[in-house]
């Protein structure tokens, strides 16, 4: 029986876990950004085949699960040209659209970030070049990390046919060419509604940077950004303002 992740349970056993962590890296002096990381992260090469550049076309968006929101959204909000990035639901149905019951891993949904880019800016491919650079690994299956559970498996939902095929043809391209160690278990699903998670848990990273579960897991995604992606990377996040959530 697969056991429900460090979040489903509840607060307390993610902060222990971290905390544990932490408590290792203080006695050993290890670099606490690399504490669960095997290898430290690479881009990965852009795709192939990108979505074709539209003259009148200022805003898109895609919906990206990647693990626990947080650390995906904080990654997107540091993003240049992307103009909103949103921690929520998809894949299952409205009526379970909430953390409590998304956490038993028996509803559908995804931990899942809505974000919302300007294509003049950065393109489609772009986006999901960082996706599957930093802001998660595409070969853990129903997990990242510390969190286990199919709410952490990673997915795309495209919001245009033409995003599922630009996303199903570089998740192609990525696990034909063995650009990573293990297969490539990303899935594209579409036609799913997007359901904004609830306020506490938006703009996470920015807001409890010291936090251990961020320290460990998610401020690493945000260094790597910068330093794989100068050009995407952006010091001041974009925020959520309140009347998104």
């Amino acid at each position: 029986m697969r056991s429900q992740s460090t979040k489903g349970r509840g607060k307390t056993l993610r902060a222990v876990v971290s905390a544990l962590a932490l408590a290792g890296v203080a006695a050993f002096g290890v670099n606490h950004s690399r504490v669960f990381a095997a290898d430290e992260a690479h881009a990965v090469p852009p795709p192939a085949v990108d979505e074709p550049v539209n003259a009148n076309a200022h805003s898109e968006t895609v919906v990206l699960a990647g693990g626990c929101f947080w650390g995906v959204q904080g990654v997107f909000q540091h993003v240049k040209g992307v103009t909103e990035a949103v921690s929520g639901y998809a894949g299952g149905a409205r009526a379970t659209a909430g953390y409590e019951m998304v956490s038993t891993g028996t509803t559908g949904h995804a931990e899942s970030v809505r974000v919302t880019f300007d294509p003049q800016q950065i393109s489609f491919g772009r986006i999901l070049q960082i996706y599957f650079s930093v802001a998660h690994d595409p070969t853990e299956l129903d997990r990242q990390g510390p969190d286990e559970g199919t709410q952490y498996r990673s997915t795309i939902f495209p919001t245009t046919a033409g995003q599922a095929k630009v996303a199903q043809a570089y998740i192609a391209q990525l696990a034909g060419a063995h650009v990573f160690p293990q297969p490539v278990v990303t899935t594209v699903e579409a036609g799913r509604t997007f359901y904004p998670a609830e306020t506490y848990h938006q703009n996470y990273l920015t807001l409890h940077p010291d936090a251990p579960y961020i320290a460990i897991n998610d401020l690493p995604k945000v260094a790597d950004l910068k330093r794989l992606f100068p050009a995407q990377y952006r010091d001041k996040p974009v925020l959520v303002p309140t009347r998104a959530t």
